[in-house]
Parts: C-alpha cells; sequence; structure tokens
C-alpha cells in the first residue's frame, strides 16, 4: 500500500512538472526572439528537451507500475530506468545544440533587449524552482535525473538575472554567449555521470558496493552457513534490488534445519528492503549447479 502511494506521489510530481515546463517553454521561445538573447533561447532549447523528456518519463512510470506478466517476470521497472537514460541523452544532445549556437556569438556579439531579458529571468527562476522543488521530494533515479533538468534551468535563469542587470549598466554584449555557454557546459559534466550510473544500472552493474559488502557480513555472521557463493545484487530501476545466492550448509542439515534457516534469512535480510531474494541451498559435499554446468559448456567447447 506504501510503494503505491509512493507510485502515485512519483507520477503527480512528474505531472506538475511536465504542464509546467510545456507552457513555460512556449513563453522561452517567444522571449527568446524578441530580446534577441542566445541565453534565453538556449534555456528554450533545453527546456524544450527538458517538457520532452519528463513527458516520457511520466509515461514510463506509468507504464513501469504495470503488474509482472509471462513476457517480464519482474514487471516493467526497467522502463522507469529507460526514460532516465534517455533523459540524459536528450539533454546532451541539446546542450550540444546550444554550444554549437553560442560559439559564434562570442566573435560577433549582439546586444540583447535587457529589460525582457530581466522580466523573463525572474518568471523562469519562479517557474523552473517550484518544479524543482515538487520534483526534489522524489526518490526515484527517474526524478534525480529531471531534478537536474529543472535545477540546470533555475540556475540559468539566476545568470541571466545577473547578467540582463549588469548589462543594464555597461555595454559587453559577449557576456550573452558567454553565460550560455557557461552554465551548459556545468550541466553537461553532471548529466553525463548521471547517465553514467544509468548505464551500469542497465548492464547489471552492483547498484551499491557498500550494501553488497553489508548483505555478504550478514549472511556471513550466520553460523549455519559455512560458505556462500554465487552472490549477485542488481537493481531493477536504482532502488528496487534483486539478490540471489548460493549457500553451503554445514554437516547434516534436516529439512527442520532447513525451514529454521530461511525464517533466519528472512529476518537477516529485511533491513535491506530487497525486491527479489532468490536463495539455493547447497548441502554437504554437494556440487555447485551453476559450476557443473559452465564446466560441462568448458568441456563440449574443448572438445
Amino acid at each position: 500500500m506504501h510503494s503505491h502511494s509512493h507510485d502515485n506521489d512519483s507520477s503527480t510530481r512528474i505531472g506538475w512538472a511536465f504542464f509546467l515546463n510545456v507552457g513555460f517553454t512556449i513563453i522561452e521561445f517567444i522571449g527568446g526572439v524578441l530580446t534577441n538573447s542566445t541565453a534565453i533561447m538556449a534555456d528554450a532549447v533545453h527546456d524544450l528537451g527538458d517538457s520532452l523528456s519528463i513527458g516520457l518519463a511520466w509515461v514510463l512510470a506509468k507504464l513501469g507500475k504495470k503488474p509482472a506478466s509471462s513476457s517480464f517476470s519482474y514487471g516493467y521497472k526497467r522502463l522507469s530506468l529507460l526514460g532516465s537514460l534517455i533523459n540524459g541523452i536528450v539533454l546532451i544532445a541539446g546542450s550540444s545544440w546550444v554550444l554549437y549556437q553560442s560559439l559564434p556569438r562570442l566573435f560577433n556579439p549582439e546586444m540583447p533587449v535587457t529589460e525582457g531579458m530581466l522580466a523573463l529571468s525572474i518568471f523562469g527562476i519562479a517557474v523552473n524552482g517550484f518544479a524543482a522543488f515538487k520534483l526534489s521530494k522524489g526518490k526515484t533515479l527517474n526524478e534525480k535525473v529531471l531534478n537536474w533538468h529543472l535545477l540546470e534551468d533555475v540556475l540559468g535563469w539566476v545568470a541571466v538575472l545577473i547578467v540582463s542587470i549588469v548589462l543594464m549598466f555597461v555595454e559587453w554584449p559577449i557576456l550573452d554567449p558567454l553565460l550560455a555557454i557557461g552554465f551548459t557546459m556545468f550541466i553537461l559534466v553532471n548529466v553525463v555521470r548521471n547517465v553514467g550510473s544509468t548505464l551500469k544500472l542497465f548492464l547489471q552493474g552492483v547498484p551499491d558496493k557498500d550494501l553488497a559488502e553489508k548483505i555478504a557480513a550478514k549472511l556471513g555472521n550466520i553460523s549455519a552457513i559455512k560458505n556462500f557463493h554465487h552472490l549477485h545484487l542488481w537493481s531493477l530501476d536504482g532502488e528496487s534490488h534483486v539478490l540471489t545466492v548460493h549457500l553451503e550448509l554445514a554437516v547434516g542439515f534436516s529439512l527442520e534445519d532447513q525451514r529454521n534457516l530461511k525464517r533466519r534469512l528472512s529476518e537477516a535480510l529485511a533491513e535491506f528492503d530487497l525486491s527479489h531474494t532468490t536463495v539455493e541451498f547447497e548441502l554437504e559435499e554437494e556440487p555447485c549447479r551453476d559450476e557443473m554446468t559452465h564446466s560441462d559448456e568448458h568441456v563440449e567447447a574443448q572438445s
């Protein structure tokens, strides 16, 4: 029940951010043309990318709540991860376009309409700030990436505000493209880092090394377990983790002992809030099935 309301909250927050962004993007493009400002056009392009990304994230977050099926036995949570990856790629593409537009203006700067810049920047800080505040309460990787989109725009508008005030007193039109390039580079670094962590989850990398070590330590502290191997920890979407492990049991384990061990395992692993856990018991001197399979494959390959 708690998870269902958490998902609804996430969807509502993303929906809010989407409608705010779409409405504001239209105003920005008009404002960018009227004020002749590359910094505002840069923000408009980013907001357009953000709107597309947030819309996609919203749809994928809704689809991600569908129950598991025979085709997708783990459910559809990884769709949210796909949304996160696409968001990052859209932002990288948008940032590259802004750099392409802004760099020539360094050599041929034009004075923007400063009063229009000032008015739009105040409005921009208010709209993007509210949307970022809404999403900052989110815990999903999707919301974190989207929050970067919005924080980028808040930073951009703060910079536009400062530059518009400066330009009212001194005629330094080169500040406009410099601003567009500066905040675009800052955001690119952070988004590339986010895309890297999303790709790691896609490739089924360990989502949290500390968590994996804590789980291994917990298993190591259970006296009935002689040894363990094939411990795999990966994540569906950055917060729903999956654990599989083979446990070698001590000598003379009865069915009753196995039932007790299962109960102890449930208690030991409860604190980690894992979405799926698969544990295989291996009795004394019983060979590991996975290693037998790999050994058979190796023999076949050699023959």
